[in-house]
Parts: structure tokens; sequence; C-alpha cells
């Protein structure tokens, strides 16, 4: 899908005004319910081209229309960089439409990524929308979307009732972990704490640097947390998924290998630096009793299980 933003300077093309009133008038079931035009059933290119120019007029909003690769015009969105209300810090999307032909293909799905996507290049970390309270498929349209009911107002330009809705926008972050295995079962884990989530367990590892392999840097977070260098990262134990803080809110994608190693202490010089860099408090060797039994969060949630699996059965306890 390809983005276009709209000049505010220029009068729209004819053409492209032509494929813009065919959209707005393809959604009639939204324009009753808007009441942004005065008859629904009857959208003019004038109408459309007016309610466009008011939009740009807008300090800070941007009107993007949605393309195929092919070329075809399938939507249109606008945007708002900042609120009316300066006590709102994120930017809004003010109308995500598609062509009512093409519902139900994805299109609102990827349109509204782009516009996440672009959020995340400004530096943004969340973004926010309202939808019409009488509008329940647009409602679940953004909830399945990870936007969360934040409040209820009506709207600033024809006060009518809505629901407000936030998605904190996340950085995806690649990252790696070794589940280091002594020789009576006992798994190795440090214990984090993090602005998000709080205090939990997990396995030496972290993010990957650029152009490193899942392998690569697990090996190397490992080597940072635990001053081991003498290990190898075995076979893959699983992959997962879970949103923390990292400086920003990201959501991270992990790889977790397995190996066997000695017990002992994590060592070093550079431990301290290292653990304090990373919130890491202290760390201990576990048994898979003592992992099921943890009432502090275990990442990943099903440790035990997976190491039992990977074992065999009767090993590690």
């Amino acid at each position: 899908m390809i983005l276009e933003p709209l000049s505010p300077a220029q009068d729209i093309p004819v053409p492209l005004l032509t494929e813009l009133t065919a959209l707005y008038a393809s959604n009639r079931e939204f324009q009753r319910l808007s009441g942004d035009f005065p008859d629904p059933d009857d959208i003019r290119p004038e109408q459309v081209a007016a309610a466009l120019a008011e939009e740009l007029a807008v300090p800070g909003a941007e009107v993007l229309t949605a393309r195929t690769e092919e070329g075809r015009l399938v939507g249109v969105a606008i945007t708002l960089a900042h609120h009316p209300d300066p006590a709102d810090p994120d930017p809004w999307i003010g109308l995500l439409m598609v062509d009512a032909a093409d519902h139900g293909k994805g299109y609102g799905r990827t349109l509204a990524g782009l516009l996440e996507n672009r959020f995340r290049a400004q530096g943004r970390t969340a973004v926010r929308l309202a939808v019409l309270d009488d509008n329940p498929k647009a409602l679940a349209f953004w909830t399945a979307l990870g936007h969360e009911v934040i409040d209820h107002r009506p709207d600033h330009a024809l006060g009518r009732p809505c629901t407000v809705l936030r998605k904190v926008l996340r950085t995806p972050r690649r990252a790696a972990r070794i589940a280091v295995v002594d020789p009576e079962g006992a798994v190795l884990l440090l214990r984090y704490d993090n602005v998000e989530v709080g205090v939990h367990w997990a396995l030496p590892g972290g993010g990957l640097e650029p152009g490193e392999s899942p392998r690569e840097g697990a090996l190397r977070e490992l080597a940072e947390e635990t001053g081991w260098t003498d290990l190898e990262p075995g076979p893959l134990l699983c992959t997962w998924e879970h949103d923390f803080t990292h400086a920003v809110p990201v959501r991270q994608h992990e790889h977790i290998y397995v190996t066997r190693g000695p017990r002992r202490d994590p060592a070093g010089p550079q431990l301290a630096a290292a653990h304090a860099a990373d919130g890491i408090l202290t760390w201990r060797w576990w048994s898979r009793e003592e992992l099921a039994a943890e009432a502090e969060p275990v990442w990943p949630p099903d440790l035990a299980r997976l190491l039992d699996e990977w074992a065999g059965p009767g090993a590690g306890v």
C-alpha cells in the first residue's frame, strides 16, 4: 500500500477528487452516522473538496490517500499531529476510511499499521482516536488492533457522543536468551526490575545489535551478563513475544536457546556495571519444582514445561 499526502496549498486534481468522492459516497452507512454531509446519498465533489480543505486548514493536520501497488485508490486517512487540548500529548487519527467495495480485505488494518509506523518515525509513543458511540463496527475494528478505551466525551466539531481510544505505539525489538541448565537440571535466572512490568525473572539475554543473528546475540548477552565465554547456544527452545519498556515501549520478539553448563555464579570485572545498566537485581539457580511454584513472573511463563520437554521424562527435578 502506498500513502500519498495531499498538499494544502493546491486544489485537488479533478481525477483524484472524483476518486475520493466515490470513496466517500461508497460508505453510506458511516455518512449517515456522522452527519458530515447534508445528504449521505448524494455526496458531491465540491462537498468533499470543501471538507478536505477544512481539514487541511488545521495546523498539524494531514490528509493521506492510500493506493494499492497497482495504483487503485482504496482508502483515505486524516491525522492530527496535536490535539487542541494542550494536556493531550498524542497524535490523533481523525478518519480512516476504506472503499466499501474493499471492506474485509485487510486494507483498513494495513492502513492503520502504516499510520502507526509514520508516528513511530516521528518519535511519537502513542496515538488516539474517537469513535462515534453509535458505530459498534468501528469500535470493534479499533479494539481488535490494540486500542483501549480511555474516555467518553462529545467531539469538538459537532458535539456527537464519542468513545476515545488510545494505543501505545511499541517499537519492534529482536532479542535472544540462553537457558543454561546445570548437571542437576537447574536453570540460571536473573531477577530484573523494569519500569513498565516490574520485577520478574528471566534468562540471561537481551536485544540484538544491528546485523547480529539471534545465536550471536544470545552468546554476546550471556557473556555480558554472566561473564561466561565457554558455552555455545544449543537448540532453539522456543520463541515468544512480550511487551515492556526499554527506553521506549517495545514489543520484543525473543529467540530462546538451551544449553548445558556447570553450576557456578556469574563473575567478571564488568558484571556490576552490566547488571546496573540492565536493571538486574540478583541471580540464582532454579529447579523445575521451584520454577513451577514461584509467585513472581518468570519469562517465558512456561519455562518449566519447556525445559521438561527438552530434557525428557523424569529429568531436571
